[in-house]
C-alpha cells in the first residue's frame, strides 16, 4: 500500500509541473481542465489509500480539492486562477512525496522521489499533450518539443542520483553469492527500461516531431510511458527488498 501512495503521489506531483511548464497561451484551457482532473483521480486515491493513516492524506486531499476547483477556473476562462491551482497542486503532491520519504525512507528518498516523479509525470503529461493535437491540430509543434526536452532534462538529473546507488548494488553483489532472479529481473526493468530506454524513446519522438508527425510521436511517447512508469516502480522494489 505504501507503495501505491507513493506513486500516485509522485505522478500527481510530476503532471501538476508539466501543467505548470506547459505555457498557456500557446494550449487551450480543455487540456488543463482535463489534465487536472487526472491529477484529482491520482490524488483522491492516494487519500483512499493513506485513509487512517496519520494526517498525511490531508496533503493529497487538499490537492484534489484545488484540482477540482482548478478545473472549473479553466473552464470558466480565468487562466491566471487556474495556473496558480496547478501550482497549489504541484507543491502539496511534492510536500507529500518529501514528508513520506518515499519507500526507501528519509528525506533523501522523498527528494529521489520528485525527481523520479518528475520524469514519469512530465513523460505522461507530454503524451496526453500529443494526443491533444487531436482536438487542437492548430496547436504549435514546438510545445510538445519543449515538454519532451524538460522530461528528458528530468531523466539526467535522476541518472546522476541513481548512478551511486547502482554502483553500490554492483559491488553489494560482487561481495557476496549475487542476487536472485527477481532481483535481476529488477535491476533489468529499472536500468533497462526507466534509464537506458526511455531517453532513447524520448528522442526518437522528438525526431519525428520534425516531420512532423504528431500522431507518431504520441505513439512512441505511449510506450515512452510504460517504460517511466515500469522504471519507477521497479525502482520502489528494489528500495523496499533493499
Amino acid at each position: 500500500m505504501n507503495l501505491l501512495v507513493d506513486f500516485l503521489c509522485r505522478i500527481g506531483w510530476g503532471m501538476a509541473l508539466g501543467l505548470v511548464l506547459t505555457p498557456a497561451a500557446a494550449v487551450p484551457a480543455g487540456f488543463f481542465r482535463a489534465n487536472l482532473l487526472v491529477v484529482m483521480g491520482a490524488a483522491t486515491f492516494a487519500v483512499l489509500a493513506l485513509a487512517g493513516d496519520g494526517w498525511l492524506w490531508t496533503l493529497p486531499a487538499a490537492a484534489a480539492l484545488v484540482a477540482w476547483v482548478g478545473g472549473i477556473l479553466w473552464l470558466a476562462g480565468r487562466t491566471r486562477g487556474g495556473i496558480v491551482a496547478c501550482m497549489l497542486c504541484a507543491k502539496l503532491l511534492a510536500t507529500a512525496t518529501v514528508l513520506r520519504g518515499g519507500v526507501g525512507g528519509g528525506i533523501g528518498g522523498g527528494l529521489a522521489g520528485l525527481v523520479s516523479g518528475a520524469v514519469v509525470g512530465l513523460t505522461l503529461h507530454a503524451m496526453l499533450l500529443g494526443h491533444w493535437y487531436l482536438n487542437a491540430p492548430g496547436m504549435r509543434v514546438d510545445v510538445l518539443r519543449r515538454m519532451i526536452d524538460i522530461a528528458l532534462l528530468a531523466w539526467g538529473i535522476e541518472c546522476l542520483l541513481a548512478l551511486p546507488a547502482g554502483l553500490e548494488m554492483i559491488q553489494s553483489a560482487a561481495a557476496s553469492q549475487g542476487p536472485d532472479r527477481a532481483t535481476l529481473a529488477l535491476i533489468a526493468l529499472r536500468w533497462i527500461g526507466g534509464l537506458a530506454g526511455l531517453p532513447v524513446l524520448l528522442v526518437m519522438s522528438r525526431q519525428t516531431l520534425a516531420i512532423p508527425n504528431t500522431q507518431s510521436a504520441t505513439g512512441i511517447l505511449y510506450v515512452a510511458c510504460l517504460a517511466a512508469i515500469t522504471g519507477d516502480l521497479a525502482a520502489q522494489l528494489l528500495a523496499v527488498g533493499g
